[in-house]
């Protein structure tokens, strides 16, 4: 990881981007584990260990885990075999803080963030794409009203109850949502803008146009050539 041949890639954009859905593609295209920080931590508590239990206790209490302690699983999951030719962060670093955080780590392992990905959505698509989003209350399986509509129009295939619109993704609230993101996050792009790791996608995009957009970035760049898609 961080080694000529390996793609560490991180995944920036607000809710509704997109970056779900890339990740999944990205992952068959380039062989790569998809990182996501909240399946890595209960998998850290799971194997036990001394940051499996620091983890636990952060859980247990209803606390945030420390920055420093997820870094560490962080670098400690990129140090795994599966890794070895990268891996697919997404929902970390979040902060300017944790992104300084990471660096170090990395840097004192001799690895290294390859690209970071920002998807640029606008306000309109982000709001329909979540506002069409509606989640069965019993099993918790997510459809839309138009990318993934279920079999009978407004209820759920397998549980055949009437399916609901969740709170946070109302039109009103999923614009407050991509204001505050936009906020949180303005340190954390020019960070990586600054160290020209930050490559701006179009989250506008379908996906397999956004991934083919992706592809050709990262050809121009040396990062993957046409044996590693597939």
């Amino acid at each position: 990881m961080g080694n000529k041949g390996s793609l560490n890639i991180v995944l920036l954009g607000a809710p509704g981007a997109g970056k779900g859905t890339q990740a999944d593609i990205l992952v068959k295209a380039y062989h790569l584990p998809h990182v996501s920080t909240g399946d890595m931590l209960r998998a850290a508590v799971k194997e036990g260990g001394k940051l499996g239990i620091k983890i636990k206790t952060c859980m247990d209490k209803g606390e945030l885990v420390p920055d420093e302690i997820v870094t560490a699983s962080v670098v400690d999951r990129m140090k795994k075999s599966d890794a070895a030719n990268g891996v697919i962060l997404d929902g970390y670093p979040r902060t300017l803080a944790q992104a300084e955080s990471l660096d170090k780590a990395l840097s004192r392992e001799k690895r290294n963030i390859s690209a970071v990905l920002y998807f640029k959505t606008s306000e309109n698509v982000v709001v329909q794409r979540l506002s069409g989003r509606r989640v069965c209350p019993s099993c918790g399986k997510n459809y839309h009203v138009t990318n993934i509509p279920p079999k009978k129009e407004g209820i759920c295939d397998t549980c055949n109850i009437k399916l609901v619109l969740r709170d946070d993704d109302k039109p009103e609230t999923v614009k407050n949502r991509l204001k505050v993101y936009e906020e949180r996050t303005k340190d954390l792009v020019d960070y990586y803008k600054k160290n020209g790791l930050l490559r701006e996608v179009d989250g506008d995009l379908s996906a397999n146009k956004l991934f083919e957009q992706i592809n050709t970035l990262f050809k121009r760049e040396g990062f993957v050539n046409d044996c590693c898609n597939g």
